[in-house]
């Protein structure tokens, strides 16, 4: 029963700091969008839209598991998340560009990765050619 306990006692201060972590960025960000549209944010309204951003973060992540559930996964994929963002056409877009540019940095980083191993074997070769040829 202790075990159970800590566990949950772990569980609670992980989502004590998430929330902390949370509250603080949106903290940062009403700042910002403060001094760019010269408005103020009172404490309870940073509050409550850190409290709202959380809960919402939740839920992305509980549909997130089921999508990928449903799908017989146990991991979640970006179409997983382009599913979740479907409703929002600026955000689907915007997780598509970002889904191709990392997809392309990905195909560039394994072509270089391909070619380094060409590059040292035929780097190693040549001086072994060289050496056979000055034996004979």
């Amino acid at each position: 029963m202790e075990e159970t306990e800590a566990e949950a006692e772990r569980q609670f201060s992980h989502r004590q700091r998430l929330k902390a972590a949370v509250h603080y960025t949106v903290g940062h960000l009403c700042n910002e969008v403060a001094l760019d549209k010269q408005v103020q944010f009172n404490k309870q309204t940073v509050a409550a839209i850190a409290e709202v951003t959380f809960r919402q973060c939740e839920n992305f992540a509980k549909d997130l598991e089921m999508f990928a559930r449903h799908a017989k996964r146990s991991t979640v994929t970006t179409e997983d998340v382009k599913l979740l963002a479907r409703r929002s056409n600026s955000l689907l877009k915007y997780i598509t560009e970002k889904n191709e540019e990392i997809a392309q940095l990905n195909l560039e980083r394994k072509t270089k990765k391909k070619r380094k191993p060409e590059d040292e074997s035929s780097n190693s070769r040549e001086p072994a050619a060289e050496v056979v040829d000055t034996e004979t």
